[in-house]
């Protein structure tokens, strides 16, 4: 832990925790002195993830189960409590990107994409805001969005991603307009492309990561850590009158 500790006792819920970016967010708030609850279907990685944590000193537990379902969230819910007592914070990592043809895309394939990248984020945000409601907490959240929730251009067709993170956007100012009388502030992060297995067919195809480089005026693609630090930053302190807010971190992509 480091010797600065703004969240020093608090409990933060991360979903898709298992992913990259979600495990950089829980060490990052793990060496902040936050306890940590990882949610993800991946059980395999989670388990690794909460060993390495465990292994710096962060306190750490874990769920395994399908976020779009609302029997699992609700256990993961109930694993949280019963290990920390509370939760103070809440990130929504969950996201597929399917990279299909609209025309052709079959409709469970869509289906799917809304599930994940948008009924997990509902459920997980409702349950854990009604422990805040009951505890008069005033949490934070942030939910994981993306660049393409902010515009329709992109490397490939890809329209359910681009569907569900825009509907993220507005689901953040929704939810920061019903809970901001309660001092739960609500906000997101749209990251440009991170270096993360999520992104690996791209990385393998140098005329891909070329027109990243063209379209991002910082030139390169983003590391997991800097997204973690935007998210740091809109679940601590200095945010205090940050809410409804989705906090591009993309290199410069959306100012061209």
């Amino acid at each position: 832990m480091m010797e600065d500790s703004p969240f020093k006792g608090q409990v933060v819920v991360i979903t898709g925790g298992a992913g990259a970016i979600g495990a950089a967010i829980g060490l990052l708030m793990g060496r902040s002195g936050a306890r940590i609850a990882l949610w993800d279907l991946n059980r395999t990685a989670l388990d690794a993830i909460a060993a390495d944590l465990s292994a710096q000193g962060i306190d750490c537990c874990v769920h395994a189960g399908d976020l779009t379902l609302e029997t699992e969230v609700e256990a993961a819910h109930a694993m949280t409590l019963a290990a920390f007592g509370r939760v103070d914070m809440l990130v929504t990592a969950t996201g597929i990107s399917p990279r299909e043809d609209a025309v052709t895309q079959p409709v469970g394939n869509w289906q799917r994409s809304l599930d994940v990248n948008m009924t997990s984020v509902f459920l997980a945000s409702r349950i854990i805001v009604r422990e805040m409601l009951e505890r008069g907490v005033k949490g934070r959240i942030v939910h994981l969005g993306s660049i393409m929730g902010l515009s329709g251009g992109g490397l490939y067709p890809n329209l359910a991603y681009h569907a569900t993170k825009g509907a993220i956007v507005n689901m953040t100012r929704a939810m920061a307009c019903e809970w901001a009388p309660h001092g739960i502030r609500v906000n997101s992060v749209a990251p440009t492309w991170v270096d993360t297995p999520f992104i690996g067919a791209l990385k393998a195809d140098p005329d891909a990561m070329r027109k990243i480089a063209e379209v991002t005026p910082l030139g390169r693609i983003a590391r997991p850590e800097e997204v973690a630090h935007g998210v740091a930053f809109l679940l601590g302190a200095q945010s205090a009158m940050i809410t409804g807010h989705t906090l591009p971190i993309d290199g410069g992509f959306l100012a061209r």
